[in-house]
């Protein structure tokens, strides 16, 4: 297969526009206080159309997605490090100098989740909480950055969280960890994001123990991806749920990165390379062009649809953006993850609609994201349907994923 040239830096600065509007059209459509109390905030489950007024009820008798806010203080972290890189003014900020800074928002955000979740960041999904840990890691590592003192909550949450990681990750089925408090499950996506957090934080043995572990129990050699789950049935057999996600191919590739070594990098390359073989669409013919030679004819990563599902590509670009920018890593293996993340944020960007007239009140300049990178939005989401958070968040995590891209795998 001919591949397409990597993007260059030219592109660079279209991303970072790109990025924001993402960020902008987000937070206008989903973000609100909790409860309107000061000092908090939290990503709606859905943006209706046509709903003039938000009903606070709802925010906590609705659906509780604690993962997507998970994500969602993710990408404001994201575009927090944009604002550090354009000088952290003002003036740089994604919605502009009279809004607070991404890092602000985040912060108000995990105060949120922590209240609606009843007064609590633990609840009885590892996975869940793993993907929280990760993003309060990042949000004091950008407060480090920014010479700004990191918040003490943080830690305590980190704490915390921890202690959940380590009564999950047991010695039965041979390693791994948990999904749930039911205990009965052992998977990818707790495993792996689980693993990276360790990796990340300064324990680099149980990291390793775990990727080992994913390694033995749910590697798939044949087509070099990581399969879903082990459990033991009735008979005490570990039987293996063989279903193949994209979201669980990219907390592993940035744990491999993050732990290094010969051998994770060498698996690392090996995911990305099956990410390209496998985990990828042609887009269709009814989506608009991206307009770039770099990723007007490139394949791009395919979407699981709504709901969780929402999420799972734009996991997989923030973790091969990580693989593009590893100077570790082979040229080849750095072009195919740089090429996959832009040319499937060049597609959710050419496939977004506008809000159009009468959608929504004050909601004018936002835009609205496929859910699906190979189909634009006026198809999948069209004009008055009802649109999910999950979907949205993809599609800010592949353009702020897209933000990062160095100027040439090569060099």
């Amino acid at each position: 297969m001919t591949r397409p040239d990597p993007p260059d830096r030219q592109d660079l600065s279209r991303w970072h526009g790109r990025a924001n509007e993402a960020a902008r059209s987000v937070t206008t459509l989903f973000g609100r206080r909790l409860l309107f109390l000061p000092g908090t905030h939290l990503g709606a489950v859905k943006w209706t159309p046509h709903s003039r007024r938000r009903d606070p009820k709802g925010a906590l008798l609705g659906p509780w997605h604690y993962w997507w806010q998970a994500h969602y203080v993710d990408c404001l972290v994201d575009a927090g490090l944009r604002e550090l890189g354009c000088g952290a003014t003002p003036a740089a900020r994604f919605n502009g100098p009279e809004h607070p800074s991404a890092g602000q928002l985040a912060s108000r955000l995990v105060t949120g989740i922590r209240l609606r979740n009843a007064f609590t960041l633990v609840n009885n999904y590892y996975d869940d909480m793993a993907w929280l840990a990760l993003a309060t890691h990042r949000l004091d590592k950008l407060a480090e950055e920014a010479r700004k003192p990191g918040r003490g909550r943080n830690a305590r949450v980190r704490k915390s969280l921890t202690l959940q990681f380590e009564a999950a990750c047991t010695a039965d089925l041979g390693g791994g960890a948990f999904w749930s408090k039911a205990r009965d499950f052992k998977n990818t996506p707790a495993t792996a994001p689980v693993a990276l957090y360790f990796a990340r934080t300064g324990r680099p043995e149980k990291a390793q123990a775990l990727l080992d572990w994913l390694d033995a129990t749910l590697f798939d050699p044949d087509q070099g991806l990581y399969l879903d789950g082990a459990r033991l049935n009735a008979a005490g057999e570990v039987m293996v749920e063989r279903t193949v996600y994209t979201y669980n191919q990219g907390p592993v590739l940035g744990a491999l990165l993050e732990q290094g070594g010969e051998a994770n990098l060498a698996r690392a390359a090996v995911v990305v390379e099956a990410a390209d073989q496998h985990l990828t669409v042609p887009p269709l013919a009814s989506a608009p062009s991206t307009g770039t030679a770099s990723t007007g004819e490139a394949r791009v990563l395919r979407c699981e649809g709504t709901g969780d599902g929402g999420l799972f590509t734009g996991i997989l670009c923030r973790y091969l953006a990580l693989a593009a920018a590893d100077a570790r890593l082979s040229p080849r293996t750095r072009s195919a993850a740089a090429t996959l993340v832009a040319s499937t944020a060049g597609a959710f960007w050419a496939g977004r609609r506008p809000v159009e007239a009468g959608e929504a009140d004050g909601k004018n300049g936002a835009s609205i994201f496929s859910l699906h990178a190979a189909n634009p939005a006026r198809e999948t989401c069209p004009a008055g349907t009802a649109v999910e958070l999950s979907t949205q968040l993809q599609a800010w995590m592949a353009l702020e994923a897209a933000a990062t891209l160095p100027d040439s795998p090569g060099n």
